[in-house]
């Protein structure tokens, strides 16, 4: 689990209701255009550097600053505009640097005839909202099946990307089912994170990770077609990041954003077909988890999906479940506990439960045996 980044405190002890309900108002304004009057996003007396921290936690600043751009003169302090607007260069030169390597591994496991898939990223944003600029991503994310791992990795390694020392470990390859592998290019480290498995134990893991893999589609970049999952995919991957960060107990509207993009681009026969390929790999609760996140910070939208999700979590009131989204540093927010989350997830099935759980167990031990004590972040809360 990660550790804590220190504006929690800060904004634990300032409240911050005023720039949490801020941060909300540009992203249904991102969303939705129409979903604020003429006059804009109103502008409060609101702190800048809590707008920055809510915002740079989420990983949404880009989505505030596009939304304010449509709002109202005056929506936001100058200071606040020059901040969002550096953070914007800053995911950009971030993420071109990302498609370069992106293009660079690509042609290295072609030419091994590895098969792959790219996760997320800017090459999904580029899908997600035409933009290939709207989330800093500093890593290249890429899956291949468990059997295809050690042949990927020796393909990385020709190129000389190395495994970093903190993810060689039994708990890593065997548990968290992915490697680190950096090289650095004259002072400037790339990193590709090498999956075989989606999801941490703890909360239900897809089956058929090789289902992502024959599911794929063509996403040309630069002139070359670039394997990325497919839009079905794209939707339960984001909603497996969302209950991650709800195990984790972080922010997480950046995700929950990828969730309502994924959806809205769905038809409704593509959406039915989601529901099913969710159930087909076990990975029903966990996107309707995502839905209804999506539907507490953005607005319901009357979807066959939205109906669905209204069951998840469902004695967990509407205003917890978003600040749980957005917020979870607040010291009032009652979580549920992690085994309940669990069990939510697996549909309340206790066999499936109880592998689950059995498999978190049998990670938490080997993290503690394998893994050095400065290496392993101090858990929070509740386990």
């Amino acid at each position: 689990m990660p550790v804590q980044d220190a504006s929690y405190d800060r904004l634990r002890t300032a409240g911050a209701a005023d720039e949490v309900a801020y941060v909300q108002a540009c992203l249904r304004l991102f969303f939705n255009p129409g979903s604020v009057e003429r006059g804009g996003i109103p502008a409060p007396a609101i702190s800048v550097a809590n707008v920055a921290d809510i915002a740079r936690l989420n990983k949404v600043a880009v989505f505030v600053l596009k939304a304010l751009a449509r709002g109202a003169t005056g929506a936001a302090p100058p200071e606040l505009l020059a901040w969002l607007d550096g953070y914007r260069r800053r995911t950009m030169s971030m993420n071109a640097a990302c498609i370069g390597d992106s293009i660079a591994i690509h042609q290295v496991l072609r030419d091994r005839r590895i098969d792959f898939v790219f996760l997320k990223g800017p090459l999904q944003q580029r899908l997600l909202y035409g933009d290939h600029f709207i989330k800093p991503s500093g890593d290249v994310d890429i899956l291949v099946s468990p059997a295809g791992f050690s042949a990927a990795r020796k393909a990385l390694r020709s190129a000389d990307y190395e495994v970093a020392a903190k993810s060689r470990s039994v708990w890593w390859v065997r548990f968290l089912g992915e490697q680190h592998m950096v090289r650095d290019y004259g002072g400037r480290a790339a990193t590709v994170d090498l999956h075989h498995r989606l999801q941490q134990p703890g909360s239900p893991s897809p089956r058929d990770i090789d289902g992502f893999l024959r599911r794929k589609r063509q996403v040309e970049i630069a002139g070359t077609a670039m394997p990325l999952i497919s839009a079905p995919d794209t939707l339960l991957l984001s909603c497996i990041s969302v209950a991650k960060a709800f195990f984790n107990r972080e922010p997480c509207a950046g995700y929950v954003c990828d969730v309502r993009a994924a959806a809205n681009r769905l038809s409704e026969a593509e959406q039915q077909m989601a529901l099913d390929l969710a159930a087909e790999v076990g990975l029903a609760d966990t996107l309707l988890l995502g839905l209804r996140a999506a539907d507490v910070l953005l607005g319901g939208t009357a979807t066959l999906l939205s109906d669905r999700a209204t069951r998840i979590l469902a004695r967990i009131e509407n205003v917890d479940l978003f600040h749980m989204v957005i917020a979870p540093w607040l010291s009032s927010l009652r979580w549920p506990q992690r085994r309940t989350l669990l069990w939510e997830l697996c549909g309340r099935e206790p066999v499936r439960y109880l592998a689950e759980a059995g498999w978190a167990a049998s990670a938490d031990l080997s993290r503690r045996i394998f893994e050095r004590p400065a290496a392993i972040p101090p858990a929070r809360g509740d386990r």
